[in-house]
């Protein structure tokens, strides 16, 4: 009997470290992968050079820091496209903390408050997609060009 009661202890504290390591406070950049939820591409766009399908896909923050490390830039970290559970691309993603989002300037048709969301839009004539992705209170921003045609 003292044997299930010490090994139902064990379990519910090791069960509750592991969540508690999994969870990330509202505002905070996560420390290792973490999914952003989905986004829909509306059409073809270059990711580390290769050709990404315009399609719904997952996106996944990797533990990976972007590298060569860009002086003055310590919030990059790759992401990864998947879909049917199979990472078809990645990218680069400037993580932007809630602390750093106060001073963003918001776009004319931002809403009032987005705590969790994404917005997929063509920049700068064309050139440029980005997705700006939020999640507690942290934004993601990835930019893809458009592939070729």
């Amino acid at each position: 009997m003292k044997v299930r009661i010490l090994v139902a202890m064990l379990a519910t504290v090791l069960t509750a470290g592991v969540v508690s390591a999994q969870t990330t406070p509202q505002g905070q950049v996560p420390a290792g992968e973490a999914s952003l939820g989905s986004v829909s591409l509306p059409r073809s766009v270059m990711a580390d050079g290769k050709a990404l399908k315009a399609a719904t896909y997952q996106v996944r923050l990797t533990a990976q820091a972007a590298s060569p490390v860009v002086a003055g830039q310590s919030m990059e970290r790759w992401v990864e496209f998947v879909q049917g559970g199979k990472v078809v691309g990645r990218e680069v993603v400037s993580i932007i903390p809630a602390a750093e989002a106060k001073d963003l300037q918001p776009g004319p048709d931002a809403p009032a408050s987005t705590r969790t969301g994404s917005k997929v839009e063509m920049l700068k004539g064309n050139e440029y997609l980005r997705v700006w992705i939020n999640r507690a209170g942290v934004g993601y921003l990835i930019h893809m060009p458009p592939a070729a045609m």
